[in-house]
């Protein structure tokens, strides 16, 4: 029998795990540079607490089974429940604000297309118990400053920004949208990239409790930008605090030195109804492919899955559709790094001689590989370039006899005597 691995499932081959470590190494420095931690948690989580904030239509999207226990369980689809679950487990000893990173593999029974499989690896990075909304501008930074190390700048992503007060405030206040259709009205909205004004316009009326007049001007404001809002709203008793904040973070991001890479979008809302502030989704500016990135402010999560109240502000980075884009501009490694030192004997009889430079050489730190058996030089010497062997050293009776070794470099062919007693300490 042959088996194939599941759809939407991926075998890591060396190369493809090269690549994807490079992701993941990329994310953890980044991390670590901004003064994050790294925590995890279990694959598998009760099915309720993914329910209690999604509500039940996940369960449709999710890897769920009764466990033999009786538990309805399921893998996790997202990381930002189990946060919450572990925060609000230890929250009145945790110190504030907590500054967390993750790169869990997530698990979604949905339709496979280009940029969304069934598994994934996502960076998931969130400040919890701050609600200032510099906590939203790092969290942004972080982001941005990962796609900077993997060769990402401003002419390749863009991250477009937006606030849910803001809109909240002129959908309600000069619209008239009431606050039990605005969740209607959101995802309406959220779908303006993807079907247009004319479709939007009749979800917003089919929807919302607006009608084609009221529908136009949601249109409308959704097209302006926070220029224009300014001008038109600036003054108005509870948009404009709205603008002023969103200006605020922007002003904070220009600090970071992320200006060229933000943008005011309108439209971008993030279907997820517990996000309660500043939203944003991080694209490739040709716009050829789904979010790399996104995220937002979500203070009312924890209070959700626990007996907490934190505000909580962080994001979600996936691997595949990252990758994607990395491999498009050719910024992926494609093999596998070979080792330092590849030792080459020329008759058996140096092999106890190889070992222990092999062991001195790797307790230094170096990576080391050898022919497992003797075999002829030529043979070696095609291990050792197929492997992608940076040097080669050469035990020969001759040279071992006067107490060195050849080093070949690989790359130039550049040989030099190296004295075995270095080899070897």
């Amino acid at each position: 029998m042959t088996f194939q691995s599941l759809p939407g499932f991926r075998d890591f081959y060396p190369a493809e795990f090269t690549a994807r470590h490079h992701l993941v190494s990329a994310w953890r420095e980044t991390s670590r540079r901004y003064g994050f931690e790294e925590y995890d948690g279990p694959p598998l989580e009760p099915l309720e607490l993914y329910v209690e904030k999604s509500g039940d239509e996940i369960v449709e999207q999710l890897y769920n089974f009764v466990d033999k226990g009786g538990r309805a369980v399921a893998l996790r689809p997202e990381m930002t429940p189990t946060l919450a679950r572990m925060v609000g487990a230890r929250a009145r000893s945790l110190p504030k604000p907590i500054r967390w990173f993750s790169v869990p593999q997530l698990f979604r029974y949905e339709r496979t297309q280009r940029g969304r499989l069934r598994e994934h690896f996502q960076w998931n990075v969130d400040v919890v118990g701050e609600a200032d909304i510099s906590a939203d501008a790092e969290v942004l930074a972080v982001a941005l400053d990962s796609l900077a190390a993997l060769g990402l700048n401003s002419a390749d992503v863009v991250a477009r920004v937006n606030d849910r007060r803001l809109l909240e405030r002129l959908l309600t206040t000069t619209v008239g949208v009431t606050p039990e259709r605005l969740g209607a009205a959101y995802a309406a909205i959220d779908k303006l990239g993807r079907e247009g004004a004319d479709r939007t316009r009749e979800r917003l009326v089919e929807s919302s409790g607006l009608d084609r007049g009221g529908a136009d001007l949601v249109l409308d404001l959704l097209a302006l930008g926070l220029d224009d809002l300014s001008t038109e709203y600036g003054a108005h008793e509870l948009v404009g605090p709205e603008i002023e904040r969103l200006w605020h973070y922007f002003g904070l991001l220009s600090d970071l030195g992320w200006a060229e890479h933000v943008t005011f979008d309108p439209t971008i809302v993030r279907g997820l109804a517990y996000y309660t502030g500043t939203v944003f989704e991080i694209f490739d500016r040709a716009g050829e492919l789904r979010a790399i990135c996104g995220g937002g402010r979500y203070d009312n999560l924890l209070a959700a899955v626990s007996d907490i109240e934190l505000p909580a502000v962080g994001f979600g980075m996936g691997d595949v559709v990252l990758g994607e884009l990395l491999r498009d501009r050719s910024l992926l490694p494609t093999s596998a790094p070979g080792p330092d030192y590849f030792v080459v004997t020329i008759t058996a009889e140096e092999r106890p001689l190889m070992r222990r430079v092999a062991r001195s050489l790797r307790a230094r730190g170096h990576s080391v590989s050898y022919a497992l058996r003797q075999v002829g030089v030529g043979k070696q010497f095609k291990e050792a370039n197929n492997r992608g062997a940076r040097r080669v050293i050469v035990l020969g009776p001759d040279e071992v006899a006067r107490g060195v070794a050849v080093e070949r470099l690989m790359t130039t062919g550049e040989e030099r005597q190296v004295p075995l007693t270095e080899l070897e300490s």
